[in-house]
Parts: C-alpha cells; sequence; structure tokens
C-alpha cells in the first residue's frame, strides 16, 4: 500500500518547487487517483490537430492535450505491435524476453506477477483492460493482474467503457483503453499487392477491417477528383523520397511493403494518407465517448488520463508503410498526460526524450503512490509534468527494431542495421527533421559517429540485449 506520509511529503516539495520555479502552486494531488490509459494502435506523433495537421480533426485527443502535457520526443521502445505493447506491461525493453517483432517471445511465467494489473491490484486498486491484447503467450488479461472489461476494439469498446465509468465507484480503478485504429490503414498495402500478384487474401478473416478501410477511402461527396486532389487530399510529405545513401536492409524489403514502395504512384500513396487521416478521426470519436461520460460523472477531476500509441505508421515518408522502422513516422508517437486542476493546460515538452513504452508503468505508479517494481529501465514522466524537469534525465533514448538498433540523443539519430553495408545511418535531427540526408558517411561528423556508436553500445550493454550485441559485432 502506499506511504501516505512520504507521498504528502512528496506533493509538497512539489508545489514548492513549482512557487520557487515562479508558476502558481497546483492544487494538492490526491494520494490514490484514478488512472486511464488510452492507447491506440499504428498512430504517429504527429497525426493530431493540435500538432498542426490541418488534414484531420481530432477534438478528443485535442482535448486531453489542452487540459494537459504534450511531449513532443516520445519513442516507442520497438514500433510493432506485440513488443511495445509486451514493453508497456511489464515495463521491460521488449530485448528482455528476446522479442524482436511479433510472434514468439520468451516471457517467463515469473514476470507475471510484476506486470501491471498485478502492481496495481496489489495497491488496492480496480484494475480492467478493454480492446486489443495482441501479447505473447502466458500473458492475457487476467495472468497480468486484470478483469477483461471488453473484447471488441471499437466502438463497442468505448462504449463498456464510458458504461464502467459510470458505475458506483468504491475503489480507485486503473482503466486501460485499448483501440484498433488507425491500425487498418495496414489493409490498404496488403490488398493492393495479393490483388496485383494474383495471390490469395492475406488475413481472409478481417471483414470488419477492411469494411473501415473501404469507408475510409471514400471521398467527399459531390467532390471532383481533380478539386479533391488539388484541395482535400494530403500532399505527398517532403521526405517521400528515400533517404540518400539508406542502409541497404531498407532497399531489401519485399512482399507488400517492397511492391508498394517500387508501384504506388503519387495518387496511391496520397490516397493511403487520406485514409489514414480518416481512421484517426474515427478513433478520436471512439476515444470522445470515453472520455465524455469521464467529465459527466465528475471523475476527471479524480483521474490521471494519458493517452499514447504503441508505434506510429510510415505514412509515406521514404516510400514506405506500415512500421517496424527507426524513422520518425514509424518510432514516434503521442504522448499526453492530462489532468485537470493538476497539470499545466496546454504545455508542451519538446525537451525532453521520453520511451513511451517503458515510462509508462512508472509514471502511473509515481501517481497512484505505488512502488514500481525493481529494476525497470524506464522514469516516471511526473516531475516533467509537475515541474518541466527533472535530476539527470536521459540524453538519449533506444529504439529497439526487428533488424536494427538506434540511439536517438537530442540532436542526432543512429541506427545500425543487420545485412550488407551500408548498415549505418546518421541524422542530424536538428537541421534535418525529415531524415532526408545519411551523414554516417561524412568525415565531417566522423566524432558525432563515434559518440552515438559508443551511446548505442553503452544502452545495449546495459539492458544485456543479445541482438543489440550481435549487430555491434558488425561494426
Amino acid at each position: 500500500m502506499p506511504d501516505s506520509t512520504s507521498g504528502g511529503r512528496r506533493r509538497f516539495l512539489r508545489t514548492a518547487a513549482s512557487a520557487a520555479l515562479g508558476a502558481p502552486a497546483l492544487p494538492a494531488a490526491p494520494a490514490r487517483p484514478n488512472i486511464l490509459y488510452i492507447m491506440t494502435d499504428q498512430q504517429h506523433w504527429n497525426m493530431m490537430s493540435c500538432m498542426g495537421n490541418r488534414w484531420l480533426k481530432t477534438p478528443n485527443m485535442d482535448s486531453l492535450a489542452a487540459a494537459g502535457v504534450r511531449f513532443d520526443l516520445a519513442y516507442s521502445s520497438n514500433p510493432v505491435c506485440m513488443p511495445a505493447r509486451t514493453s508497456m506491461m511489464t515495463g521491460r525493453f521488449p530485448s528482455h524476453f528476446d522479442m524482436r517483432t511479433n510472434g514468439a517471445a520468451n516471457v517467463p511465467e515469473s514476470a507475471l506477477p510484476q506486470a501491471m494489473g498485478h502492481v496495481f491490484r496489489r495497491a488496492g486498486y480496480r484494475t480492467v483492460f478493454g480492446g486489443k491484447t495482441h501479447w505473447p503467450k502466458p500473458m492475457t488479461p487476467a495472468s497480468i493482474g486484470f478483469e477483461y472489461l471488453a473484447e471488441n476494439e471499437r466502438d463497442a469498446l468505448a462504449e463498456r467503457c464510458a458504461s464502467f465509468l459510470r458505475e458506483k465507484q468504491t475503489q480507485p480503478f486503473l482503466m486501460v483503453a485499448s483501440f484498433i485504429n488507425p491500425h487498418d490503414i495496414c489493409y490498404m498495402a496488403i490488398d493492393a499487392y495479393t490483388k496485383a500478384n494474383n495471390l490469395p487474401g492475406m488475413h481472409p478473416n478481417s471483414k470488419v477491417e477492411r469494411e473501415c478501410m473501404a469507408e475510409a477511402l471514400r471521398t467527399p461527396p459531390g467532390v471532383e477528383r481533380g478539386d479533391f486532389f488539388a484541395h482535400h487530399c494530403p500532399p505527398l510529405p517532403a521526405n517521400h523520397p528515400p533517404t540518400s545513401e539508406e542502409p541497404a536492409a531498407l532497399g531489401r524489403y519485399g512482399s507488400f511493403r517492397g511492391y508498394v514502395r517500387k508501384h504506388w504512384s503519387a495518387e496511391d500513396w496520397r490516397m493511403h494518407r487520406w485514409a489514414y487521416c480518416r481512421l484517426t478521426e474515427r478513433v478520436d470519436a471512439e476515444i470522445g465517448k470515453v472520455l465524455t461520460a469521464l467529465r459527466e460523472t465528475g471523475l476527471d477531476r479524480d483521474t490521471v488520463v494519458v493517452f499514447s500509441s504503441d508505434h506510429g505508421d510510415m505514412d509515406s515518408a521514404h516510400g514506405f508503410e506500415h512500421k517496424s522502422l527507426p524513422y520518425e513516422e514509424s518510432a514516434r508517437v503521442p504522448f499526453i498526460v492530462s489532468w485537470p486542476g493538476h497539470t499545466r493546460a496546454g504545455r508542451v515538452d519538446k525537451r525532453h526524450l521520453i520511451s513511451s513504452c517503458v515510462d509508462l508503468l512508472p509514471t502511473l505508479c509515481d501517481y497512484a503512490g505505488i512502488t514500481p517494481p525493481e529494476g525497470l529501465p524506464g522514469r516516471s514522466v511526473r516531475p516533467l509534468v509537475e515541474q518541466g524537469r527533472a535530476k539527470d534525465w536521459r540524453e538519449d533514448v533506444v529504439i529497439e527494431c526487428v533488424d536494427s538498433r538506434t540511439v536517438r540523443s537530442r540532436r542526432y539519430k543512429y541506427s545500425l542495421f543487420a545485412g550488407d553495408a551500408p548498415r549505418e545511418m546518421l541524422i542530424d535531427m536538428e537541421k534535418d527533421p525529415g531524415e532526408t540526408l545519411n551523414l554516417a558517411t561524412n568525415p565531417k561528423f566522423a566524432p558525432v559517429l563515434s559518440d552515438h556508436r559508443r551511446r548505442l553500445r553503452a544502452r545495449i550493454e546495459a539492458l544485456g540485449d543479445a541482438y543489440g550485441q550481435s549487430l555491434l559485432r558488425l561494426l
């Protein structure tokens, strides 16, 4: 159980620190607030209208940002579903469980009691989980300490979550609402590939997903094709072409990823971007049902809401869709902490590097006054939310991918890939945020390259990352 005395002292110190910084003191937070974690699937950081993206409208996500703190440099621990989701629930990097992509993993039974649901349940919280799981065995909602609120990942999930919030609450709760979209965007490339090559359809039982995808591809009624592409459909991004001197591994993708990279026209890519926006708006509306119930019941004043996604989508950058790459569109995700009356409304943190999956559990535990499991690699972002700073915050963040490892520092991003040379990619994120120019072979950047090799080696060794160590041997 949380120590209310030490928790009270921590709250006093935080209030005093805020006053010292010249900011008006926030009201003292209750020791055991409710926690609501809302997650989407395959939504990159820029897919919110509060980011200035004019091609979609996300009023409900925007409302969380308006009432809370938005972190603009949040990165998935591994930008693909199963590794990222396992990481969120355990607070561990996927490499801890020998996970590189969707599929088999080494998650021992002994790890389950330290997973999110059990940690909160032991502290007296009611723990409920709804929607998409996508974890390896032996992880299930029950085995990691949750009641399973709803299997549905769409509107029915939103309605069930809203119903739960309208019930009389007799104890603090932790609710995880795991929505599927904009993940349905995957089917556009998959179906284009199988149709063009006269292959059997992939995922033949995904009827609902394809119906949603077809709806997202519809153009506005009464709008002529020329007018649609001139005024309504998102343009290709400036970083649509491949990165100069891209690592060889990026050029060898086959199946649907390689097919669309080679064969899609500019209009195909723009329609993909259009549908991605519509699917994001669809999930925003579902999130709105949950937030409406939270506000109508008055629970919003007693509930910390955290919003994020498991990973992004390449969204036509560098000629890719889908995920699993260290590029920003794939690995960088929304991360918002919102608690009306207790978070600085509308503040944006553009400075601190967040590891969205492994920082999640320590953050939620911090707000609940719970000691997190020992040895977790992540940190609570609560000091950043409340004070705008934290002692000795990390200088870089690791991104694990199926065939690469990446370290992102404040200014640079360095990636090391498996396979043939060239294997390294170094990007100046300050001057080249679109990641268009690989500086790894530029002699002027040899000291930066050496420093980031060192950083990556240190992170890989600290995590005991076996696959990462095999990549280091390629240097």
